[in-house]
């Protein structure tokens, strides 16, 4: 296994479109999976596309940690899992502001509105179909990797640039335009 560069904001490999897996059974797709966790985990990263590793395929992999988990709002812990070519459909139009850092734009967080109920599903590397409903910080984190499929950051879905600001400036409190909204730990996805 080995721990994979990560590409950073302005990549065109983070622009484009990921393309799909012909064969999920394929050893260098399983390579690519083992390597993509150690990457995660060794950048302490709740989620990561094949795109941020320089790989233009249609990869996630993510987890939900105990941290991350909230009660209230129905997002519990989830372990790791990987999908190969998922989908992602909204259950809902309902959106939350929320916080959310990223391994490629490294020191950055913003708030960010994301459907508050979605449904996914793909293959997983045993070739079973995975299909799940998520909400709050379980939802949040599928949809910023699904986006990465996409050819898009987090910065990108952003309707308040103001809320966008480094990480170590939130020490001196939340802006004013996020009060009283439902903030979710900020965590790299």
């Amino acid at each position: 296994m080995a721990i994979l560069k990560i590409a950073r904001m302005g990549h065109p490999v983070l622009r484009r479109k990921a393309e799909p897996v012909a064969d999920p059974a394929a050893p260098q797709v399983h390579a690519l999976i083992r390597n993509m966790i150690e990457t995660m985990r060794d950048a302490n990263g709740a989620g990561l596309a094949a795109p941020q590793v320089h790989v233009p395929l249609r990869v996630v992999v993510f987890h939900v940690p105990e941290e991350g988990a909230d009660d209230k709002d129905n997002a519990a812990a989830q372990p790791l899992t990987v999908l190969i070519n998922p989908e992602l459909e909204p259950l809902t139009e309902e959106t939350e502001l929320g916080w959310e850092g990223c391994l490629s734009v490294p020191g950055l967080v913003g708030a960010v509105p994301r459907f508050t109920r979605i449904r996914y599903a793909g293959i997983a590397p045993d070739g079973s179909r995975i299909a799940r409903e998520a909400e709050g910080f379980h939802a949040r984190v599928v949809q910023h990797e699904f986006d990465h499929l996409d050819g898009i950051l987090y910065p990108q879905r952003m309707t308040d640039l103001s809320l966008l600001m480094f990480q170590e400036e939130l020490r001196h409190g939340i802006p004013e335009a996020m009060r009283g909204v439902e903030q979710t730990e900020v965590e790299a996805v």
